[in-house]
């Protein structure tokens, strides 16, 4: 088959939870002799590459606007897609809003819903709104929709009367660092810090960890393995906070051998998040060997941890 893939920023190492997603799915589905063409945001790519094992890489103009960024990129994809004459477009995330067109346009249309984006806090009403429309218009016209939590599955069901492809999020197991140059240069030791990996957005609720880690009366250090994607006042609160206690370190967006050893060498994985699909951050301490606690919201809670490790959100406010 052939299988032209949009809606996600790109790989490799591009940061995010979809891209993560596609870029473990996609090198696996190409080594069992699928033609993959993956497009990529070119406002995200620092790679300029034609292909990446096995998978060929077509670069789109995206506009780096939050509300348009996905919309914009995944329109201009798939006309791209109709000089590729694929058998199946791949639809990942919030632009499944453009499903009718692509099933207009010929395609058979499979989506990946990741989860009810219109739960994040980063959005407004009409935001909000649209997303709604985003997932119902998915649900409606899609050849197949794929979720990746029950959770989401039980609101497709609800919401479109349709059943859904339950496939979770999955990581594969790590060979862990043995060396710690980078936390030697962070000014951390190893098993001296906590560690939370995620985006500087409201919903990742760093702000409640970083409150409330400064009320810690220990030498124990917390490493924030993050960034933001488009820099915002939340954004720009949180490295302020971050700034006024210097046991708090930010090492801004890493992936590869740095990645591996912040995970190799933590004492505890944190994720206060109010908002998840099947957070593949939490999959991936959990592969390490890591102890972890997370807020006890539906996705988090799918993962199936002891409840002693889970966290009520109620009792951050």
């Amino acid at each position: 088959m052939k299988i032209f893939v949009t809606g996600t920023r790109g790989i490799p190492d591009i940061p995010g939870g979809v891209e993560k997603h596609c870029q473990e799915l996609f090198p696996r589905i190409a080594a069992k002799g699928h033609d993959v063409i993956l497009c990529t945001r070119n406002t995200y790519v620092t790679q300029k590459l034609d292909e990446w094992r096995g998978i060929k890489l077509i670069g789109c103009y995206a506009p780096r606007i939050k509300s348009f960024e996905a919309i914009v990129h995944t329109f201009i994809s798939l006309l791209e897609a109709l000089s590729h004459s694929p058998d199946v477009v791949h639809i990942h995330a919030a632009p499944c809003l453009l499903t009718p067109l692509a099933r207009l346009l010929g395609f058979r249309v499979v989506v990946t819903i990741h989860g009810p984006e219109y739960n994040r806090k980063k959005w407004g009403p009409v935001a909000k709104c649209v997303l709604r429309l985003d997932e119902k218009l998915a649900g409606l016209y899609a050849n197949e929709v794929i979720v990746i939590s029950s959770v989401i599955r039980d609101i497709i069901v609800k919401r479109c009367n349709r059943v859904a492809n339950l496939i979770p999020n999955g990581v594969t197991l790590p060979r862990q660092s043995k060396t710690s140059d980078l936390l030697t240069g962070i000014g951390v030791d190893p098993g001296s810090y906590i560690l939370a990996v995620a985006r500087f957005v409201p919903e990742k609720g760093l702000h409640d960890l970083i409150n409330a880690f400064e009320t810690m009366d220990s030498d124990c250090k917390l490493v924030i393995a993050g960034d933001a994607d488009h820099e915002t006042d939340y954004s720009k609160n949180l490295r302020q906070m971050a700034g006024e206690d210097d046991r708090i370190i930010l090492t801004g967006y890493i992936t590869g051998e740095p990645l591996n050893q912040v995970y190799s060498h933590a004492r505890l994985f944190v994720l206060p998040s109010y908002h998840e699909g099947l957070p593949i951050s939490l999959l991936e301490a959990m592969s390490y060997g890591l102890p972890v606690l997370a807020s006890d919201i539906p996705a988090n809670k799918e993962v199936g941890l002891p409840a002693e490790r889970y966290l009520g959100t109620e009792l951050r406010d």
